[in-house]
């Protein structure tokens, strides 16, 4: 292969990935912001019991992932931007379209849980998902927490491969 030829099948388009990953992090943070719209609006007067052991309960995460290091919103502010960066340039240099998709889902969460931040009192992120056996998350949580794991077994499938 000659040097800057890509395998059959991906994307050679940074342009194009770009785009791609704006389509998934617009959208991301369309359903993460109306679902946290939605349970401030409705959770205020109380939990609602869905099944099992799940319930949707309004709560506010001022910390991290597993409500670590609350009361730091600063230096998550920080730390998320320079992820953001990071999850930018690797959506810019991902092998195919669907990499750029994953790690936008990634980014999506980030951008989700950074608005929050900005535009919520008090710097929180709202948590409304509740299994009584899980930290309780939102859409944003979800769409990390699923965007690594295609992350991982896509780069276990390879490096041209989504």
């Amino acid at each position: 292969m000659v040097t800057g030829d890509r395998p059959p099948g991906t994307s050679s388009s940074g342009a194009a990935r770009l785009a791609v990953a704006a389509g998934v992090v617009a959208a991301v943070v369309l359903v993460d912001q109306l679902t946290k719209w939605w349970a401030v609006d409705r959770l205020a007067s109380g939990p609602v019991h869905v099944i099992w052991r799940m319930d949707l309960a309004l709560s506010r995460n001022t910390g991290s992932a597993f409500s670590l290091f609350q009361g730091a919103t600063g230096l998550i502010v920080v730390i998320a931007f320079a992820l953001a960066a990071v999850l930018l340039v690797m959506v810019w240099r991902a092998p195919t379209l669907g990499r750029a998709a994953i790690l936008a889902l990634i980014l999506g969460g980030a951008v989700g849980n950074l608005s929050d931040r900005f535009f919520r009192s008090g710097g929180a992120v709202v948590d409304f998902v509740e299994f009584h056996f899980w930290p309780t998350f939102n859409v944003a949580d979800a769409c990390i927490t699923v965007g690594c794991i295609l992350l991982v077994v896509s780069l276990l499938r390879g490096p041209a491969r989504a």
